[in-house]
């Protein structure tokens, strides 16, 4: 199949002859828009469920439609800025596609992080308006204290804690307040398909967060090819994602995919725990589930785990970090449905590889998304053959356009129609990737790479073993493998269980891959996403 091509100068890609037919939205597009006219025949329909309630489509396009006059009125401007740093509640949503009508900017911004991290978005951004939920705004508030941006900010809160007195330096509005006051705008922002619509920030990781540049076509086109292709996601399903909005994987599962076919979505607020994330499942009754492979372990081994005729599922994804196979057999065995295992990218914006229905195999990350394409390469470059180690590159319509301001990462990442996503794979001969871990993260062993992702596959099936992560340690000038494993029963630790799991992975794997050391760890260091800190490991060591 020939794949969907978004490049520099052809940013509204018509489908090749040899693709299924999906038809590319028109040149002037506004995504909020092209959700409201969808689902305008439902408006008494739940759009969302959260912990305060239930909202209508009908609800939803209005209480949008006056964010939109709200920020107009706050003198926000197409294309400007407006940070959000809110929990998983409907009023992000409806400020996110209120600025979406406007052709104002949102930024989505992860809640668990610094003042300081806030602060540099703040300068970086140039956001005119910042929106945080009650729990998160004392950290905002002194983010703005230490940008202290020249042109101003304005601070909203959203969801206000009772009883809470919040700082009024800068001064504070309610965003429920300016909703309520605001009509609803007429008209939207004439936006094209190609306008910068929206932004995301990556972890940084390596360094400072990139803003991450997305255009309105791209919620678009991860609708079409994921959600309606391989989900197969109808506007009966229920969906409820652990994955928090402000992750591009979160964002797409609880707001682009539903409110594209008419489906409700559920969010909740709190942190996603085992506890958590049943109460949703047999309350609501959610056909299609998202989570991530670290939740998924730890929901199999709760003694509260739901029986099979307490939830609805029909699918589950899972992304963020490799699904291990035990974890997504197990699943299967117990609930009756698959853990469709994919990788997407902030840069991609959501899922381009996938294990698909009728077609899992666990242990792998699956087959391209029909309308993206990948390649392998090695490091100068060139193609690399079935079952080797390769740099995965991506090309799909969903590709950002840039980091903004940040001219040497995107030189780097976005190379033509093709993006480097920093990611190591190797190709089975039955076509479907198995991931070997992040570029920075393989190690080189007595001369041999050594992919951690391999190893802890292994580690994980083990009967004792929960979680695991392996790490690369200077020894007398030589790098050796480390584990820092999590067991199920704390207990058993032991310096013969660490014998057990060295030999357990000898047998199973070529003997310079197994982990020269066995460490016991309460948990492991996790960013919000769920992937795996393995750069605090590496410091630890």
């Amino acid at each position: 199949m020939e794949a969907l091509l978004d490049t520099p100068a052809n940013r509204n890609p018509q489908p090749d002859a040899g693709a299924a037919t999906v038809d590319a939205p028109p040149a002037q597009f506004n995504f909020a828009t092209h959700l409201f006219a969808l689902n305008r025949l439902r408006g008494d329909k739940p759009a969302y469920i959260d912990d305060n309630g239930v909202t209508t489509y009908a609800e939803l396009e209005q209480r949008a439609r006056r964010c939109a006059t709200a920020l107009r009125t706050l003198g926000v401007h197409p294309e400007e800025r407006v940070l959000l740093v809110m929990l998983d509640t409907v009023e992000l949503p409806e400020i996110f596609l209120g600025a979406l009508y406007a052709g104002v900017v949102p930024v989505v911004a992860n809640t668990l992080l610094t003042s300081a991290d806030y602060a540099y978005m703040l300068a970086h951004s140039h956001a005119r308006v910042v929106i945080a939920s009650g729990a998160v705004l004392p950290t905002v508030a002194r983010a703005l204290d230490e940008a202290a941006p020249d042109d101003g900010c304005t601070l909203i809160v959203s969801q206000p804690l009772a009883g809470e007195v919040y700082p009024d330096n800068p001064p504070m509005q309610v965003l429920g307040e300016l909703i309520d006051a605001a009509p609803p705008a007429l008209k939207p922002a004439l936006t094209a398909s190609d306008d910068m619509a929206f932004w995301l920030y990556s972890s940084g990781s390596t360094g400072k967060p990139k803003g991450t540049v997305h255009t309105h076509a791209n919620l678009y086109w991860t609708a079409e090819l994921y959600a309606r292709r391989v989900l197969g996601i109808v506007e009966s399903d229920v969906v409820f994602s652990a994955a928090k909005l402000f992750f591009a994987y979160g964002l797409g599962n609880g707001l682009t995919f539903p409110l594209s076919v008419g489906a409700t979505a559920v969010l909740m607020a709190e942190r996603p725990t085992s506890a958590a994330i049943f109460a949703r499942l047999t309350q609501h009754r959610p056909t299609v589930f998202y989570g991530v492979p670290t939740l998924y372990a730890s929901m199999l081994v709760s003694p509260d785990l739901p029986a099979r005729a307490d939830v609805s599922i029909r699918v589950c994804t899972s992304a963020g970090e490799a699904l291990p196979r035990e974890i997504g057999e197990r699943f299967k065995a117990h609930f009756g449905c698959d853990i469709l295992d994919g990788i997407g990218s902030t840069e991609m914006l959501h899922i381009f590889l996938s294990n698909q229905p009728d077609d899992v195999h666990y242990g792998t990350t699956g087959r391209p998304v029909p309308g993206y394409e990948v390649e392998l390469r090695d490091d100068a470059g060139h193609a690399v053959g079935d079952g080797e180690v390769g740099d995965l590159f991506i090309k799909g319509p969903s590709a950002a356009l840039m980091y903004w301001c940040n001219r040497e990462k995107t030189r780097a990442t976005f190379l033509g129609e093709w993006i480097r996503s920093g990611d190591k794979y190797q190709r089975l001969a039955n076509g479907c990737y198995v991931y070997a871990g992040r570029s920075d993260d393989m190690l080189k062993v007595s001369g041999q790479y050594v992919s951690p992702v391999e190893v802890e596959m292994v580690l994980v099936q083990h009967d004792a073993v929960l979680e695991a992560a392996v790490v690369g340690v200077d020894h007398a000038g030589l790098v050796k493998t480390r584990a820092f494993v999590v067991l199920k029963d704390p207990a058993l630790a032991s310096d013969a269980l660490g014998e057990e799991l060295k030999a357990f992975v000898k047998e199973r794997l070529a003997p310079h891959k197994y982990p020269r050391d066995i460490v016991f760890a309460d948990d492991l260091p996790k960013t919000a996403t769920g992937k795996i800190q393995r750069f605090k490991l590496r410091a630890l060591s």
